[in-house]
This record gives C-alpha cells, sequence and structure tokens, in this order.
C-alpha cells in the first residue's frame, strides 16, 4: 500500500512493533504473550490495520489547544493546559471531490472504516478522526459532571479540530455515538455541513418514548438491578478488558470472531482482517479511560439518551440521511417519528445482510447507500441516482 505522511508525523510514529499477536493456539501461556498497551502500540496496531487500504493516506496529529479561544474554563475540564490532539487520517480524492469527515462510535475508532477507505476516496476527499478521548487522539482524564458537559466534549473538541483543519462544507458521516454527537454539532453549527449521513445513529429516543418490554423485565430482577448499579457507576466494557489483564487479547479475539467471523450477518472479515482488527481493538479499549466514561452522562442503562435527539428534530437544519443495518439493534422507528418533525429533506435507508457495524457486515450495499444518500452532491447523469437492488427506502 503507497502511504503518504509528513516528514514529522513519520518521526513521531516510528514505533516498535507490537509483540501481541493473538493466535488460537499457542505454546506459550497467554500471561507470557502479554503486553500492556500504550499510544506507541494503538499508532503500530493502525498502520498495520490500514496496511490493507490501496488508497494513499496521511495520518497527522492535529492540535486542537487546551480550550476553546478566549474561553475562561477548558472545554474538557482538564487541569493541565497542554495542548490535546486528534488523531486524523485523510484520503485525498479527486479535485473538487466533496469532502466525508468520518466519526466512529463508542468503543471503536477511526480504523472501524478500513473496509470502506478505497471505495468512498473515489468520490471523496475522506477525512476519518478518532475522537477525543479515543484511539490514538488525546486521552485527557474525564471529568465532565453532566450531560452537557459530556456532549460539548465532543462537539467543542470537533469544533476545534474544524477550525484547524480550515474546513466548511463538508458531508458529517457518523456511527452510532458517533451519530449522536454528529447531529449535536450540526444543530450547534449547521452552517459548516452540507449533509448528515447518520448511520444506526444513537440518542433518538427516551426509555419513555420508547418501552422496552425486555427492559422492564429485566430491571425487575436482581440481575438488571446489578446492571443499573454498574451502568450508574460508569463501569464500562473496557474496565473488563483492563481488570482481566493478559486475558483481555483474547477475549477482545472471541468478541470479534463472533461478530464479524462467520457468524456476521454478510461478508465475513477474512482471517487477515480478523487478526489486525482485533490487535488493534485491544489496543484502543486496553488504553487510558477518557472518552468512554461519557457513557452514563449521555445515555441512561439500556443505551436511551437522557436527552434524546427526537426532542429537538424540529430545529434540523441540515438535509440527513439515515442509514440502518437490516438487523441492527438499533430501532429506525425513532428516526422515522425524527423525520415526521423534520422541516428538511430526510430519508431512512435500510442495507440488508448488515447489523449494527453495517459497513463492516455488508460494505458493498452501505457504500451504495452513501452515494444514494449524497446524490445531489453528484452530477445529476450520476449513476448514483437510483438506489441500488437489495436497499430498502422506508
Amino acid at each position: 500500500m503507497a502511504e503518504k505522511f509528513t516528514s514529522s508525523v513519520e518521526a513521531s510514529r516510528t514505533v516498535r512493533t507490537s509483540s501481541v499477536e493473538v493466535k488460537r493456539w499457542s505454546l506459550w501461556p497467554s500471561v507470557l504473550r502479554w503486553v500492556p498497551t500504550s499510544t506507541e502500540h494503538i499508532i503500530s496496531a493502525e498502520k498495520r490495520l490500514l496496511s490493507l487500504v490501496k488508497t494513499p493516506y496521511e495520518v497527522e496529529q492535529v492540535n486542537i489547544g487546551s480550550g476553546p479561544p478566549g474561553s475562561k474554563v477548558r472545554w474538557f475540564r482538564s487541569a493541565s493546559n497542554e495542548p490535546r490532539f486528534i488523531n486524523t487520517v485523510t484520503f485525498d480524492g479527486k479535485e473538487g471531490s466533496p469532502t466525508l469527515v468520518m466519526v466512529h462510535g463508542y468503543g471503536a475508532s477511526q480504523g472501524f472504516f478500513f473496509r470502506n477507505f478505497d471505495v468512498l476516496a473515489k468520490r471523496f476527499k475522506v477525512i476519518a478522526i478518532d475522537q477525543l478521548g479515543w484511539g490514538a487522539s488525546s486521552r485527557p482524564d474525564f471529568t465532565c459532571k453532566s450531560t452537557e458537559e459530556a456532549e460539548a466534549w465532543f462537539v467543542d473538541s470537533l469544533e476545534e479540530w474544524r477550525k484547524a483543519k480550515n474546513l466548511t462544507n463538508f458531508i458529517l458521516l457518523g456511527h452510532s455515538l458517533g451519530g449522536y454527537i454528529a447531529s449535536k454539532y450540526a444543530l450547534k453549527h449547521p452552517e459548516h455541513v452540507q449533509h448528515l449521513i447518520l448511520v444506526g445513529p444513537a440518542g433518538f429516543t427516551s426509555e419513555t418514548e420508547h418501552r422496552s418490554e425486555w427492559l422492564t423485565q429485566l430491571r425487575a430482577t436482581w440481575r438488571g438491578a446489578v446492571f443499573n448499579q454498574l451502568w450508574e457507576s460508569n463501569f464500562t466494557p473496557q474496565k473488563v478488558i483492563r481488570g482481566i489483564g493478559p486475558w483481555g487479547p483474547n477475549l477482545v479475539l472471541r468478541y470479534t470472531r463472533a461478530r464479524f467471523g462467520s457468524y456476521a450477518e454478510g461478508t465475513a472479515l477474512t482471517e487477515d482482517e480478523s487478526r489486525l482488527l482485533t490487535n488493534y481493538m485491544y489496543h484502543t479499549l486496553a488504553a487510558k479511560a477518557s472518552g468512554e466514561l461519557c457513557l452514563k452522562y449521555i445515555f441512561s442503562f439500556g443505551a436511551f439518551a437522557r436527552k434524546p435527539l427526537l426532542h429537538c428534530a424540529s430545529e434540523w437544519q441540515v438535509p440527513t440521511t439515515f442509514i440502518y443495518g437490516a438487523q441492527d439493534w438499533m430501532d429506525y422507528r425513532g428516526a422515522m417519528e425524527a423525520r415526521k418533525r423534520m422541516k428538511v429533506p430526510c430519508e431512512i435507508i435500510r442495507v440488508p445482510q448488515g447489523g449494527h457495524f453495517v459497513f463492516i457486515d455488508n460494505p458493498s450495499a452501505f457504500h451504495s447507500a452513501v452515494l444514494y444518500g449524497c446524490r445531489k452532491l453528484f452530477s445529476p447523469h450520476d449513476d448514483t441516482n437510483s438506489l441500488a437492488e437489495g436497499l430498502q427506502s422506508v
């Protein structure tokens, strides 16, 4: 794969190869193969995962400062004056191509879009980021104490990143939690967003609006009470990965094979893809806790939004395309209800053979959905003007 790096980034990213290579069988017990993670390990794992991508790319650490200019309170509530950085990967498209900014979801980072970069870069200038507190971006202490502060952590850091990159008039794509953040960003800064693409977005409804029989039944049990208490104490899945130490890589491997392997809804990962994604996931999950601690402030137990996007749907100013995998556990009916209140163009597309990670499960259909959603930005004679076979508009 051809790679294009700035000299400073190349120098800062010269790291030794991680010795964490997860295999099903080994003569050595896992305790002797385990290596603690670090930013260098994340960068190295990212580089190996992106070796699967053929399109040239540039990686940079974008300085977003220590807080918004002129603010007396640092937006990430940190006691430190040191600058923070957003890990950014850019794939240059053809001159004049629309700019597509991709924002990952909870427990993920930009490398999760590795199956999409090559195809999307043929039609867009693609920029993917690790949100503040995730992946190889800075991981300041998370000291937010309210939903408003937690949202500002992500929205304001994204805006400072936009300023540093001097971007405007771009397409903003967000997955899951990234869809929630992208929506909040577009509500606050609609002048910069040309089109909004929300992929299995979290946070459209609250538990009150979307009553769940299974959740009600679970809450009535002692297990439900324990799970709810763990949620409210901000016990995250990442704490499990860190807590089991040497067994962490194998736990991530089992998850990867179960979720993206032979039982995936669409196109299963190859052995190389599975191995590289597992290594990348482990290092991003086991690193210092930061952005992950937003969970209990933005969502209640059951992943219902404390401040649902449905309540501000009437304030929407940006044309929006929703994309859901047909087997996505995020309910597309929340988007249907929001569309009734929106005063801007809005469409909902369901992709067959895809779950919550539809862009991994069924990448070709996902790409078709993205291009169809952005069809007005292309030539009127472009082949994106009709919905591809198998996609469903609801």
